[in-house]
């Protein structure tokens, strides 16, 4: 019989499953196998990139600046991620009612945390890029303590949304609270995490469009001086065309978690979330094998460091800067553009 205003420490993980209404199983069902499959899958090749990564900005000197440090850090925290849906892959199905509650929140508190690391990052970059082209600023030249206090914040806020649960938001004294997809966890922590990834996306979206806007702007009045409206089409193709890759990666990984998560919070008993929730965290753990791919792979220099890590090989070093600049001469003046790669430098202080 359950008591309200009555706490519930020594119960067992199927006490606080029964109550919420998900199922425990306790043996491995297709649709288990299925998840763990595809888990593993997705976890080696989050660690393997994102170490890649790594050891790519460790290995080369023209990495060691403050922007790659940021860079570095979301690569350190989708490896964490990696790590801890891991971890969820070898302490899930049956072997979830095996866990005592301290296990369960660990399991659940490596996810909170990795996952929120990285998408404050997400943030962190983003803010980062707007300081340094609101102030016409290199990126070889960003001051390093502002971007060491950026990682800072994002490592107090991952680590405070992770041990929250453990330690205060729970429903381990309030079983009517409890949520149906995390069901030791407080609906109310679930709507605040849903709602945080929201705004943290609202806060992406008009940082980007500012940043966009002040670039194509500024350019366009250099283009009326200068002969190199072709240059400036593509420099806002390529601004236009990362803005949409990096908004349109967080959205098509992240939305369809936040929405169930959202659902469960808000106490929606109609809406079947339980179908679908491992399937969207699946989503949300691939968005940080997508961070690689976005915030990395798309820059040449780190291709080409990535090709000398794997073949193993001394390869000469490059004489060519990563990104390219065009000049564009009139009346004897000369104006510089830089045309990014992966939409880290967005233009010369020369601009």
């Amino acid at each position: 019989m359950v008591t309200m205003g009555q706490c519930y420490y020594n119960e067992t993980i199927g006490f606080f499953y029964n109550n919420s209404g998900k199922e425990l199983s306790s043996h491995w069902r297709p649709k288990d196998l299925v998840v763990v499959a595809l888990g593993l899958t997705v976890s080696v090749l989050v660690l393997l990139t994102n170490l890649l990564v790594i050891a790519a900005i460790a290995s080369n000197r023209r990495f060691h600046q403050p922007i790659y440090y940021l860079l570095g850090n979301l690569a350190a925290a989708d490896l964490f991620a990696g790590v801890a849906y891991l971890f969820l892959m070898f302490h899930t199905g049956p072997r979830t009612a095996r866990l005592s509650l301290r296990g369960w929140f660990v399991r659940q508190g490596l996810l909170d945390t990795s996952l929120t690391a990285s998408v404050a990052t997400l943030l962190a970059i983003a803010v980062e890029r707007h300081c340094s082209v609101m102030a016409v600023q290199l990126h070889s030249r960003l001051p390093p303590g502002r971007v060491i206090m950026l990682i800072v914040v994002v490592w107090v806020a991952a680590l405070g949304l992770g041990l929250l649960p453990a330690h205060f938001w729970h429903c381990l004294c309030a079983l009517d609270r409890c949520s149906r997809m995390a069901p030791l966890l407080s609906r109310s922590y679930l709507t605040v995490w849903a709602l945080s990834s929201l705004l943290v996306f609202l806060l992406m979206v008009a940082v980007y469009t500012r940043i966009f806007f002040y670039v194509r702007r500024r350019v366009q009045r250099m283009a009326e001086h200068v002969s190199c409206y072709p240059r400036y089409r593509e420099t806002t193709l390529n601004l236009v065309k990362t803005v949409v890759i990096i908004l349109g990666a967080f959205v098509v990984c992240w939305t369809p978690g936040q929405v169930v998560l959202l659902l469960d919070g808000l106490g929606c008993k109609s809406c079947n979330v339980l179908a679908v929730e491992k399937y969207f965290l699946l989503l949300a753990e691939a968005n940080s094998l997508v961070n690689a791919v976005v915030y990395s792979c798309r820059d040449a220099e780190m291709r080409r460091t990535f090709r000398h890590l794997l073949c193993c090989r001394c390869l000469r070093p490059s004489t060519h800067e990563s990104v390219r600049y065009t000049t564009a001469t009139h009346a004897g003046t000369s104006t510089r553009i830089m045309l990014p790669e992966n939409g880290h430098s967005l233009m010369d202080s020369t601009l």
